[in-house]
Parts: structure tokens; sequence; C-alpha cells
């Protein structure tokens, strides 16, 4: 019987992991800037109107930390510096972040 080695992988998984708490993390603060500085919220909007924004706003985020991985991390393949391989992971996370704040906002405070 043949033992695999799958160490190679386990730093990939953790800077993945890692990207997508820290996107994830960024969503929630600036989320919660937004949300908790609302002095008087509508009464239209319903009792549990922050809970939309606070689950979309950091799946964005998350999603945002994984786009970033695989583009800094795939930069070699493609065969693009990695300088601008970081500037483009940057864009698409604040693209990403932006409209997950727009989605999450929706029908509330974005209007």
């Amino acid at each position: 019987m043949t033992q695999s080695n799958n160490s190679t992988s386990l730093p990939h998984q953790v800077s993945l992991v890692k990207r997508m708490l820290v996107g994830a993390g960024i969503g929630l603060l600036l989320i919660s800037l937004f949300l908790f500085s609302t002095d008087e919220p509508n009464p239209e909007w319903g009792k549990l109107w922050m809970i939309r924004p606070l689950i979309i706003v950091p799946l964005a985020g998350a999603m945002g930390g994984l786009c970033n991985y695989f583009i800094v991390h795939f930069h070699s393949m493609v065969g693009v510096n990695k300088t601008i391989a970081m500037l483009l992971s940057v864009i698409v996370f604040i693209i990403g972040l932006w409209l997950g704040i727009v989605l999450g906002l929706d029908g509330t405070m974005w209007n």
C-alpha cells in the first residue's frame, strides 16, 4: 500500500480560508458602520431589516477573498505580473463588496 502525502495542499487551503475570512470580516465591519449609525430606521422596513445586509455583505466579502486568492495564486499560469494581479484582485474585491452592499441594503437604506 502506498501512502499519499497531502501536506502540500494544506497551506493552500489555509491561505484560501484566511483570505475568505478576512474578506468577510472587512464586509461585516463596513456594513456594521452603515447599519449601526442609523438613528431611527424607517418603520416600513420591518423589525428585522438588519439581518439581510449582515448576511449578504460578509458573503460578498468572502467571495471577494476567494477571487483574490485565485487571481493572486494563479497569476503565473496566466503570465501576469504579480503586482498587476494584486491590483486586479483588489479592484475585483472592492467591486464585489460594493455590489454586496447594494444588494444587502436594497429596499432599506439604498433607495
